[in-house]
């Protein structure tokens, strides 16, 4: 059979995604931070880019009309109107070094007879001391011998934040190339260290240690801690008392002393560095109406530099005259792309604080009673409702409401949080889960410590005020809100 070749045309459709629209859909998704550090980096990569810092751009009316010029003109004239006063370097002021010793460094001369210079202490950077510094000074303070401290140091290098060794001795030994049995020989003098409880190996040899250390260590709380931790996690006190053949009360007061005790010993090292959120937008309260505000502090105000505005002026000239024409092509063209990059990435950022505007502005009107009243009054919303209003799709809504907050009169709230499914009620209408969270909540929380109220009891509880949920979907919101089943909150003292 003879194969013959034929020529044919066929028309389709398909998506593709050019490098501007994934840059654009990558900036909407980023967080407040993101976006500053990528900001700042095309900062450095693009020299066509550089930060505004003129009063003209600080003033939002100007600020937008600039912006809607943009859209509107070609990319030479994008590249006229974006342009700014010009930054050359040798027009800057210099910097006054006089002025930084002087408010930094003060003299003491007169004041203390001598001539010194006094820190500002406002400057210094404290450091906080580390569970490592804390055990080897420790060491230090002990007389250990040079091999002693040897194997020290080894084993604290491998004692983690939480203050345990979970590494085996035996991996230790032969990776470090030293005899098991020195290690295991210097392991109890680390023990003894502060905090009690320190290099233990697990939970149990963690407690022993610190039941040695508070003089506690009897036979029959030994004896709960090598056999009965499982029961002591349950507050199974009942258990315990009749393996042991004690009496309640006696094994109530054993199990005190155990719960007194510190699980995770190099807890009270770690830092805690305190994560501030920074709102990307903001809603007030203005007589009757809330008012939305995009949050612009702290995000660099761009613009394209006007000193490559006029090098590719003076390009075109040259080229236009025929002077080095392929050399002042290859700059033309250079300047050329990295003006396009520049101004698609001011109209990104643009684009995605207007669409975070008009989200946080629907979600305001569907959810007036949230605002006026508090959490407990939030409606059951979903992406669909605000994609709708908004005439967007629904992963555009999805990917702008996530890291990104808004400060309301009610606090600080991901705007993720506005939207939740509904739970039906008896009389027809729906409440938002996020509300029924929190009846949840309430309810564990005035419940009496002694006698806590089952997942089926709060079925019940929840029924009389007309909601309709089951077993299973309380037991999924309390462990979304962290709290533990009755039979774990159960306090017998």
């Amino acid at each position: 059979m003879a194969t013959q070749l034929k020529m044919s045309m066929k028309l389709t459709q398909s998506l593709r995604m050019t490098p501007q629209l994934q840059q654009a859909i990558k900036l909407l998704q980023l967080s407040r931070l993101e976006l500053e550090n990528e900001v700042r980096k095309e900062l450095i990569e693009n020299p066509v880019l550089e930060e505004s810092m003129d009063q003209a751009d600080l003033e939002p009316g100007k600020s937008e009309e600039r912006t809607n010029q943009s859209e509107e003109a070609s990319m030479a004239g994008e590249f006229d109107k974006l342009a700014g006063m010009d930054q050359d370097p040798r027009k800057q002021e210099e910097f006054d070094w006089d002025n930084y010793m002087e408010s930094n460094y003060k003299s003491t001369t007169g004041s203390m007879g001598g001539g010194e210079e006094v820190i500002n202490y406002e400057n210094i950077i404290s450091s906080e001391q580390t569970l490592s510094d804390h055990l080897t000074w420790q060491m230090n303070m002990s007389g250990f011998d040079e091999e002693e401290t040897y194997l020290g140091s080894i084993l604290i290098s491998y004692i983690e934040d939480d203050g345990y060794i979970k590494v085996p001795l035996e991996e230790i030994a032969e990776s470090e190339d030293i005899s098991l049995s020195d290690l295991e020989e210097t392991l109890p003098l680390i023990q003894v260290f502060d905090p009690p409880g320190v290099g233990a190996r697990d939970l149990k040899e963690c407690l022993l240690i610190q039941a040695k250390y508070l003089e506690e260590d009897t036979h029959d709380l030994v004896h709960i801690i090598n056999n009965h931790l499982k029961d002591l996690e349950k507050k199974n006190y009942r258990a315990i008392a009749k393996e042991m053949n004690l009496e309640l009360e006696d094994v109530i007061e054993l199990c005190k002393i155990i719960l007194s005790m510190e699980p995770k010993p190099g807890r009270a090292f770690v830092t805690s560095d305190t994560n501030y959120i920074t709102p990307d937008v903001y809603v007030y309260k203005v007589g009757d109406e809330y008012m939305v505000s995009l949050n612009e502090d702290g995000l660099p105000k761009l613009r394209i530099s006007n000193l490559y505005k006029n090098l590719l002026n003076e390009e075109k000239d040259r080229v236009s005259k025929g002077e080095d024409g392929k050399k002042e092509d290859q700059a033309q063209k250079y300047i050329q792309e990295k003006l396009k990059s520049a101004v698609w990435l001011i109209k990104s950022i643009h684009q995605r604080q207007r669409t975070i505007y008009k989200v946080t502005e629907s979600i305001v009107k569907h959810q007036t009673d949230f605002f006026d009243k508090g959490p407990g009054y939030i409606k059951p919303m979903i992406l669909r409702d605000v994609a709708n209003d908004i005439g967007m799709h629904e992963s555009t809504v999805s990917r702008v409401t996530t890291n990104k907050y808004v400060n309301t009169p009610q606090g600080i709230f991901e705007l993720k949080y506005f939207f939740n499914s509904g739970i039906s009620k008896t009389d027809g209408d729906s409440l938002a889960s996020e509300s029924v969270k929190l009846k949840i909540k309430d309810l564990i929380g005035a419940e009496d410590p002694k006698k806590p109220l089952s997942d089926q009891k709060i079925v019940e509880l929840l029924k009389k005020d007309d909601i309709k949920i089951a077993r299973r979907t309380v037991a999924k919101y309390r462990d979304m809100l962290k709290i533990l089943p009755s039979s774990k909150r159960k306090k017998y003292f």
